[in-house]
């Protein structure tokens, strides 16, 4: 996984990992979601994909668009 950059300085990701239609994001208690095309949309991962390559904004994007939209958690 990529270690997120938090350039907001408040984030609680930690890392991410993408693929052609997915996000698995790790946050800070160590936990790791699976957000898929399939799960929270097509146009919800691509958006979470650009904002993770950006550093910025990825965690206020899941609570608000995808919270509860994971294909998997571990």
């Amino acid at each position: 996984m990529e270690r997120y950059r938090n350039l907001g300085g408040d984030s609680n990701v930690a890392s991410y990992d993408a693929g052609d239609d997915y996000i698995r994001v790790r946050f800070n208690d160590g936990k790791t979601y699976l957000y898929t095309y399939l799960s929270a949309g097509s146009a919800n991962i691509e958006r979470a994909k650009m904002l993770a390559q950006a550093g910025r904004g990825l965690n206020s994007f899941i609570n608000l668009h995808m919270r509860k939209k994971y294909a998997g958690k571990a």
